[in-house]
């Protein structure tokens, strides 16, 4: 497999697990230009690559993400003798960009597991809250940190928290910018587990994936497009989307494999 080349990421590969790497250590990570767009590139070249299964995001350096690099706020400001009207509409197709960038995340099929370390703040956490789950080593802080530069959160954030934790505590968040240690983040169930290093974490959550990629992989392409669906959903409306899943897509092939391994563990298709 050939993996593609990034400014701002770094990719690694194996067995089944691809692992991107935020790879602007001497900013803190923090999200310029290129990076928003090579998400977006990255988790698309995910999806498509059939020999990955599983995802793994995680940071080089001393932080996980420092949020959005100050330099892209120079985008947020008119420049010119410009229209108004004009200007705002620059900026919501702006915002739009930075949203489907983020997204992309989402809705790659294969689950995507967050590995925090250090600082983890403003456009950060925009970014693990588009994972399936996440882990962090108990020296991460988390900021919804927008407030205090004066702006509301606008790509993800306010929109995926309340499903992941409590309303009221994203509200708290949101309002104050304050600081959330690893042991609240797990606590809120912002983590789904706080590791004592972040070597600690990095071998927890390489073992998780594994465990992931060893499963059907259309099976798990399936309970994420079932759980995702659910979420913006009705009960009535899920029931009918898994039944017409499993209807289309129940692998026969995948169930005997299962079955016929007994105590080994069984290997599937791509």
């Amino acid at each position: 497999m050939e993996l593609p080349q990034f400014e701002t990421l770094a990719l690694d590969y194996e067995q089944h697990v691809a692992t991107v790497w935020l790879n602007r250590p001497d900013k803190a990570n923090a999200m310029n230009a290129p990076m928003w767009a090579e998400l977006q590139s990255c988790f698309e070249w995910l999806d498509a690559e059939a020999g990955v299964r599983v995802v793994i995001l995680a940071a080089k350096g001393k932080q996980f993400c420092a949020g959005l690099d100050l330099a892209l706020f120079a985008d947020l400001v008119p420049s010119g003798d410009i229209d108004p009207a004009r200007a705002s509409e620059e900026l919501r197709l702006l915002i739009l960009r930075l949203q489907k960038n983020l997204s992309a995340i989402e809705q790659c099929r294969k689950p995507v597991l967050a590995a925090v370390h250090g600082v983890c703040v403003g456009g950060g956490v925009d970014l693990i809250a588009c994972c399936d789950m996440r882990y962090a080593s108990e020296e991460a802080v988390f900021s919804i940190k927008e407030i205090d530069v004066g702006m509301a959160a606008d790509v993800g954030s306010l929109q995926r928290l309340p499903h992941i934790i409590p309303p009221g505590i994203v509200r708290e968040l949101a309002y104050t910018g304050r600081n959330v240690n690893a042991a609240e983040a797990y606590e809120i169930g912002l983590v789904n587990r706080a590791y004592a290093t972040q070597q600690a974490l990095m071998e927890d959550v390489g073992n998780i994936a594994r465990d992931i990629a060893a499963k059907s992989p259309i099976s798990i392409r399936g309970v994420k497009q079932a759980l995702l669906y659910a979420r913006d959903h009705t009960v009535e409306d899920s029931l009918n989307n898994i039944a017409t899943w499993n209807a289309g897509m129940l692998s026969q092939r995948d169930i005997m494999a299962a079955i016929s391994a007994g105590s080994d563990a069984p290997e599937f298709d791509d």
